[in-house]
């Protein structure tokens, strides 16, 4: 997978923006605030509308504009694929060769990437959220049903929750529309639950290869899925169905007490060991980073494993983190089999003997020069 060309309207501080022939390795070079970011997250945002830095679609609208406009030809192993993606207080409209997309879930995938930030880090150190929108946004990409199931399971979740604050002190009567939505959530919260332990399954066995290679056979790196209502390994939806409906009448009371949903895949969450310590709690800094180094690289390796060709690599002011070793490491991963786009405020912080051949890019207050 390879972008060819990317053209920006309004996004950000860029009012427009056309690059074309980008190569393997592309350095994005720039100070702070200059917009170098900025050209590697419209990248993100193509891949998966939306932003890996916020939540809100009105801030990827330069200041004073109603909407903006991405697009970018990608090459991919059976042809060219021209990729539009439009943003307004309206909402998002996406095309695929000019054909708008009808849901947006048929839209992600058409361009692959993982994303590698400093605040990357925060998968091994950070919050249960920051794990689930790690498992939600890699698994998106390679399975396309998954956010399907996903949002049906969001809309659901918040309507159980409006009615469970409706129906503390009502009798037995006025909790039988909870019994639908029950059987609603689970529907839903299963595919999704199945389709997590798939996935960490296969990150697990990525993730461990290089981990060991990383520390030279000296760690052992081990995931674990914690799931609030079923076993880590179980898979079969039948009995995961069983399992929540089950979990879902034992947390009843205290769920109308309460005033909401206690359980489920939006309470699951993802622990990491290392020779079977937890890193979270135990690991040192470096073992933090050495453990989100080898997902993000199991993750170049999980896609293309998936989907049969590489994904393309964003790094996002992450290499000046590495110490040598770790930056070696990384860039040998990438070097002749994957696309690699790295912002920068400097060349000095990079191993520059192993990027000899990368392509420079100054970006200075939303201009960008080869």
């Amino acid at each position: 997978m390879f972008v060819n060309s990317i053209e920006l309207q309004q996004f950000r501080n860029y009012e427009h923006l056309r690059l074309d022939s980008f190569g393997p390795v592309n350095l994005l070079i720039g100070q702070n605030a200059q917009g170098k970011t900025n050209l590697a997250e419209a990248i993100f945002v193509l891949a998966l509308t939306k932003s890996h830095r916020t939540s809100r679609d009105k801030e990827l609208i330069r200041f004073g504009e109603e909407r903006s406009r991405l697009s970018a030809e990608v090459d991919k192993k059976y042809g060219k694929v021209k990729l539009e993606l439009s943003l307004s207080q309206q909402g998002k409209k996406a095309k695929i060769n000019g054909l708008e997309q009808r849901k947006l879930s048929d839209f992600v995938g058409s361009l692959n990437v993982v994303m590698f930030a400093p605040e990357d880090l925060e998968i091994v150190k950070g919050t249960p959220g920051v794990r689930r929108r790690f498992l939600d946004m890699e698994i998106g990409q390679v399975a396309p049903g998954y956010l399907y199931h996903l949002q049906q399971y969001q809309k659901v979740l918040v309507q159980r929750n409006n009615l469970l604050k409706q129906l503390w002190g009502q009798g037995a009567s006025a909790q039988t529309m909870l019994e639908v939505w029950n059987e609603q959530l689970a529907e839903h919260g299963v595919k999704i639950v199945k389709k997590r332990k798939q996935f960490i399954k296969k990150l697990q066995k990525w993730a461990e290869t290089i981990h060991q290679g990383i520390t030279g056979g000296g760690e052992v790196l081990r995931l674990a899925y914690l799931p609030s209502f079923s076993e880590a390994a179980e898979e079969d939806e039948a009995v995961l169905m069983d399992q929540f409906m089950i979990k879902l009448s034992q947390m009843k009371e205290q769920e109308i007490r309460r005033g909401t949903t206690l359980s489920g895949p939006h309470r699951d969450d993802l622990s990491f060991f290392i020779n079977e310590r937890e890193v979270q709690t135990y690991g040192s800094q470096g073992q933090q980073r050495t453990t989100a180094l080898s997902l993000k690289l199991a993750e170049i390796e999980l896609i293309h494993e998936e989907i049969g060709e590489y994904p393309v690599l964003l790094l996002d002011d992450v290499l000046s983190e590495l110490d040598p070793f770790r930056q070696t490491q990384l860039i040998e991963t990438f070097q002749s089999k994957v696309q690699t786009f790295i912002t920068a405020t400097g060349i000095e912080s990079l191993n520059v003997d192993k990027l000899k051949d990368a392509s420079i890019y100054h970006v200075h207050a939303g201009q960008v020069e080869r």
